[in-house]
């Protein structure tokens, strides 16, 4: 479905096999949580959503109800939302677009390695609009880091 425009990093000649493989909705939610301070909460009606936050910063999140159940909706850079929404199968995010925000209607379309690219930025952005306070308390590795 995906031809172009998706192993960008793939064809610098990293992580060749990351372009190759596909995640599925559990194992996507599962990397959401893996990230340092984030936690997840599902908001019920009429939002239907699980969003992904770290710090009270939302950085990734699933819809929870019909119709597109589970398409998955992360905040991009507005370089990246104008490549991404040219693409089959992703469109900007119903509500959130205007602060580019795109939604991947099939997990299973994109690869791994770039939902993963997506997810991580998506995180480092939300971790950086908090104080250094407060991202010292919920990644204080990361924080030193920096």
């Amino acid at each position: 479905m995906l031809r172009h425009g998706f192993s960008r990093s793939a064809r610098r000649g990293r992580a060749p096999a990351l372009a190759r493989s596909w995640v599925d909705t559990r194992t996507l939610k599962a990397h959401c949580a893996r990230y340092p301070g984030a936690s997840s909460r599902a908001l019920g009606e009429p939002y239907n959503v699980l969003l992904y936050e770290v710090g009270g910063k939302q950085f990734a999140y699933f819809k929870l109800s019909e119709p597109e159940k589970w398409r998955f909706s992360v905040k991009v850079t507005p370089e990246r939302f104008l490549e991404l929404t040219g693409q089959p199968g992703i469109k900007p995010a119903r509500y959130m677009g205007r602060w580019h925000w795109v939604t991947v209607v099939k997990v299973r379309a994109v690869p791994a390695g770039y939902l993963r690219e997506l997810v991580g930025w998506s995180y480092r952005h939300a971790l950086g609009k908090l104080s250094k306070q407060r991202r010292l308390a919920l990644t204080p590795s990361a924080t030193r880091e920096r």
